[in-house]
Order: structure tokens, then C-alpha cells, then sequence
């Protein structure tokens, strides 16, 4: 694992961030592209992408806080500022809030900027698990004696049992989602779809990683990050079947 990838004098940088960077930047280039293509304001792009950092890891760290509130009040200081710690729905949900708070706030409309905003959201969650990857911090699986598994003896959160290593998974199955959402970008022709196809899969991803992940049970034996996953896909089931009865049409193919 690379946790610090190189130094420059007292300066360490951070695998983590250097992914997290090239996420952001990643998704800007083609948010711009997308809104483009819609005919909306590509200026648009800065402040989403803006709004979702800022929301997003905002959000991640303080949904980390609460949940681990009891080492918070032993090192609060440390706690908060640590790089890492970061947990993906409290960023999500956050983040989500930011940036269609940013877009209304832009006057463009909303449903088609969701849309174009949607697979930025999965390719950005791919370089984001490339950070965690790099940083063993953590987020890893299970033991296993699969192939394939992996130890993180130089990690953040360091091991050397041989685990599942979740963010490899979640890497590959956030690249497909985004494969599948910018074919269906040209496709779903009813505004506001394309954002309930981004819920529906990514919930269902998250809630599969999850049975070989060490979050603790919270409801039915589910973890908290299923139960949101779960409430994910009906919610973007629901919301995909609302916008095609609202578009009085079946989705087709546009130029």
C-alpha cells in the first residue's frame, strides 16, 4: 500500500488525496462535456463539482465523527482533522444536497442537470476507492483465503491477514455502473431518469459489497450502509417510473 506516494521536503502526498483529485478533475472534464451536449451553461460544471467536494467530504466526515463518537471525545482535535475517516452515505447525502442546492441556485433546470451529473458521480466513486485502496485505510473485507485476497501490512489502518479487498471491488463495479450510465445518457430520453438508474445501481452495489465488509448489523442483520442502500433503490425505482408516467411516452433513443 502507498499511503504517502512521494515527499516533496516536509510535504507528504497522500494516495488518498491524489485520487481523490484526479476524481474531481476527471469528472469536471466530463460534466463539461455532458452539459454541453444538453445545451445547459458548462460554467455550471465548477460549481457542482465545488459544491459536491465540499458537501461530499464534509458530509463523509461528519457522518465518521458521529458514528465514532466515542474516540472523537478522547482525541477531537486529531479526530477531525485526520485524512482519513470518511464515511460514503454521510457524503452522499450531503453532497447530494450541495450540489442541487448549487444548480438551483444557477437557474439551469434541474432534472437534465441531475442527469448529466449522474456519471460523474459513479467514475468520482471509482478514483475515491482507489484513494482507500492506496491507503489501506480500512475499508478492506473480510478474511479470506481466495486468490485473490490481499494483507495491508503498510496500510492506514494496517493488516496482515489476507482480506477481501473491498475497494478493488467497489472500483470495478463503480467503472461498470458508469460504463452503463453514459450509454443510457443518449437513450433515456425522459429528464430525471438517468439520476433514478444512478440510485438504483449504485444502491444495489453497495448493499452486495457490504456482505463481505466489517460494518456492524443495524437493523435485520442488515449494516447501516445496506438499509441506505436499500432505501436507494426504491427510491430510484420509484423515482425512474414517476418520470416515465410524467413523460406520457416510453424512453427512446435520441441523436
Amino acid at each position: 500500500m502507498y499511503p504517502i506516494l512521494f515527499k516533496l521536503g516536509p510535504i507528504q502526498i497522500a494516495g488518498y488525496g491524489v485520487m481523490m483529485t484526479l476524481g474531481f478533475f476527471t469528472g469536471l472534464v466530463l460534466l463539461r462535456r455532458e452539459l454541453a451536449r444538453k445545451g445547459l451553461d458548462v460554467a455550471l460544471a465548477e460549481w457542482v463539482i465545488i459544491a459536491a467536494m465540499a458537501g461530499g467530504l464534509a458530509g463523509a466526515k461528519l457522518y465518521y465523527l458521529i458514528e465514532t463518537y466515542p474516540a472523537v471525545t478522547q482525541d477531537p482535535a486529531g479526530m477531525i482533522i485526520s485524512g482519513s475517516g470518511f464515511t460514503w452515505y454521510g457524503g452522499l447525502i450531503v453532497g447530494a444536497v450541495a450540489v442541487i442546492t448549487a444548480i438551483r441556485r444557477s437557474g439551469q433546470p434541474l432534472l437534465p442537470a441531475i442527469d448529466a451529473v449522474a456519471p460523474e458521480l459513479a467514475i468520482g466513486y471509482a478514483f475515491g476507492r482507489m484513494g482507500c485502496q492506496l491507503a489501506g485505510d480500512g475499508d478492506y473485507g473480510m478474511p479470506t483465503d481466495l486468490p485473490w485476497g490481499m494483507a495491508y501490512p503498510n496500510g492506514t489502518v494496517p493488516t496482515i491477514e489476507r482480506v477481501h479487498p473491498a475497494p478493488v471491488y467497489e472500483i470495478l463495479q463503480s467503472l461498470l455502473i458508469f460504463w452503463v450510465l453514459w450509454s443510457l445518457r443518449v437513450r433515456l430520453k425522459q429528464p430525471g431518469q438517468l439520476f433514478g438508474v444512478y440510485l438504483i445501481l449504485t444502491g444495489i452495489a453497495r448493499f452486495a459489497v457490504e456482505f463481505i465488509r466489517l460494518n456492524p448489523p443495524m437493523l435485520f442483520g442488515l449494516s447501516d450502509a445496506q438499509v441506505i442502500s436499500l432505501l436507494m433503490v426504491v427510491g430510484g425505482s420509484v423515482w425512474v417510473v414517476a418520470m416515465h408516467r410524467g413523460s406520457g411516452t416510453s424512453p427512446t433513443k435520441t441523436e
